[in-house]
C-alpha cells in the first residue's frame, strides 16, 4: 500500500485543501486499487452531452469511476473497505 497527502490551496478542483491517492499493489508493484484528486477525470455520454469534469476518483483495474468525497474519515473508511474485498477475492482458491 502506498498513501501520499498533501495539505495544497483550496481551489475549485480540491475545495477541502488535500492532494491525495492511496493505493493496493500486487507483489510485483502493479496497482489493483487507486482512490486519488491527482487528475481531472471527464465523462461524456453520446454526441453533443455535457463534460463533467471531476478530480475525486478510484482506478480498479482498468476502470476509473468516479468518487464523491464527503470527508477524510469517509475516504479511508470506503479504501479498507475495497482493500479488505480486493484481498478476501485474492485469497479465495
Amino acid at each position: 500500500m502506498k498513501f501520499v497527502v498533501k495539505q495544497v490551496e483550496v481551489s475549485p478542483e480540491r475545495p477541502h485543501g488535500l492532494n491525495y491517492s492511496l493505493s493496493l499493489h500486487d507483489e510485483d508493484g502493479k496497482r489493483l486499487l487507486g482512490f486519488d484528486n491527482a487528475h481531472p477525470v471527464h465523462e461524456t455520454s453520446g454526441p453533443g452531452a455535457r463534460t463533467r469534469i471531476e478530480y475525486h476518483h478510484k482506478h480498479k483495474g482498468k476502470r476509473v469511476r468516479f468518487y464523491v468525497y464527503a470527508d477524510a474519515s469517509t475516504l479511508l473508511a470506503d479504501f479498507w473497505t475495497e482493500v479488505e474485498a480486493i484481498l478476501q477475492k485474492r485469497s479465495t482458491p
